[in-house]
């Protein structure tokens, strides 16, 4: 009976896929066959898809599904998911960059300690360790994560996947997510062994600004989405108090000292209006958070059935 499911989103790792397949045969066969590998061939332009067939025809428990196109790691992951027969999945990327021995240790914290999710916390030397310390602990404190690294290898409860929405690029921010719906997460120590073969996908410098782009996209929604009226509400508030004090300013100034100043007008007018705008987006804002969460009741009820 398969229990639990690894999910490997690849994109050209034709190099990769044979060994990785022999060492989940072995893994596998020690567990007592627990598990599946599924393989999402991510539009690869290589021989990743072939090889990934000719392992899943030669080992027990591979599956193999293909993108038409490379739609990037989120899209490989719900597509993962959604194929997926174990109630704990664990994302583990081709490159084998993590012992494959540690997803067990990464499972027993959520079946004999109760948590959600598990996250392996980073070991050893690697090329963008400064980089990565400086986007987790920006990730930790904005969105208060009781843990040091929330983008290496991770195991959590699928049902997770029903409750939280993903778009583009956003398989960086799961544990975020997650955690944001009320979802317990904890993590070990696991070491980091450096790339066998092939090539990084992430060496784009500028894939950097896009992850802190994304971040702050994140951050925003999760607090949008809690209380739109108090973010809207608070900005149009203000600019209409500072609007209606500039202009009780003008008119002192205008009947008592006879100054007349026609730009303090005009600022009077932008504050106004624009604070009156912001409550007009703030009420939108309500009635699209109170749509949203009824659709995340629909999507949760569809999943339980």
């Amino acid at each position: 009976m398969i229990k639990y499911s690894i999910i490997s989103s690849s994109y050209n790792e034709e190099e990769n896929i044979p060994i990785l397949a022999e060492q989940f045969f072995r893994f596998n066969s020690a567990h007592e066959n627990q598990y599946e590998l599924i393989v999402v061939d991510d539009g690869s332009t290589d021989s990743t898809y072939k090889n990934a067939k000719e392992a899943a025809s030669k080992f027990e428990h591979i599956k193999v599904i293909r993108h038409r196109r490379n739609f990037g790691k989120t899209d490989g992951i719900i597509t993962g998911v959604k194929n997926a027969e174990g109630g704990i999945v664990v994302i583990y990327d081709t490159d084998m960059q993590y012992s494959i021995d540690d997803i067990p240790r990464l499972v027993d914290e959520i079946e004999k300690n109760g948590y959600d999710i598990c996250t392996g916390w980073k070991q050893g030397k690697y090329t963008k360790a400064f980089v990565s310390k400086v986007y987790n602990e920006l990730s930790r404190k904005m969105f208060k994560l009781p843990i040091h690294d929330q983008n290496g290898l991770k195991a959590m409860r699928k049902e997770i996947f029903d409750d939280i929405h993903l778009r583009k690029e956003w398989h960086r921010y799961i544990v975020s997510l997650a955690v944001n719906r009320g979802y317990s997460v904890t993590e070990i120590k696991v070491e980091l062994f450096p790339r066998k073969f092939g090539e990084s996908k992430y060496g784009n410098p500028f894939r950097v600004f896009i992850g802190i782009f994304d971040m702050m996209t994140v951050k925003f929604i999760i607090s949008f989405i809690k209380k739109p009226m108090l973010f809207f509400g608070t900005g149009g508030l203000t600019l209409f108090a500072a609007g209606i004090l500039i202009g009780i300013v003008a008119l002192i100034l205008r009947f008592g000292f006879d100054l007349g100043f026609r730009p303090l007008l005009y600022l009077v007018m932008l504050l106004v209006i624009s604070g009156l705008v912001l409550f007009a987006v703030g009420f939108l804002a309500e009635i699209i958070a109170i749509l949203y969460e009824q659709l995340n009741e629909l999507k949760s009820q569809r999943g339980k059935h």
